[in-house]
């Protein structure tokens, strides 16, 4: 299985955090191959900048290859797709990883339960 995940499921996934839902965690370890997208660390920069967020997005870049994850760059094809998608939720980060999910395709890994109501490619935990 081919997995995306979400901002925060990468993030708890990286720090070895208990909010990571044991079984997303055995997911995670069993996948093929397991991406995080560009948007994700946009997101942590962002949310970082406004002081929302204790975190390095250089020490979180680094950490996507050392966890064996991979890198997926926002292509002109995965942001197009957003036009597509109905108002379920309004967080541009959310609706551009569900887009990546649905054109790639690949299983979003999230803890938000709301992201469910766009495709079954949606894993909530």
């Amino acid at each position: 299985m081919r997995l995306l995940l979400d901002t925060h499921m990468f993030l708890w996934s990286v720090l070895g955090s208990r909010r990571l839902p044991g079984k997303a965690k055995a997911l995670i370890q069993e996948a093929e191959e397991v991406f995080v997208s560009a948007a994700s660390l946009w997101e942590i920069a962002i949310k970082t900048r406004l002081g929302r967020l204790d975190a390095d997005p250089q020490d979180l870049l680094q950490a996507i290859p050392e966890s064996g994850f991979l890198e997926l760059p926002i292509t002109a094809r995965h942001a197009a797709q957003v036009e597509r998608l109905p108002d379920h939720h309004r967080d541009p980060f959310d609706r551009i990883l569900i887009s990546q999910a649905m054109v790639e395709p690949l299983r979003l890994v999230t803890a938000d339960a709301q992201l469910s109501l766009y495709t079954d490619l949606v894993l909530h935990f």
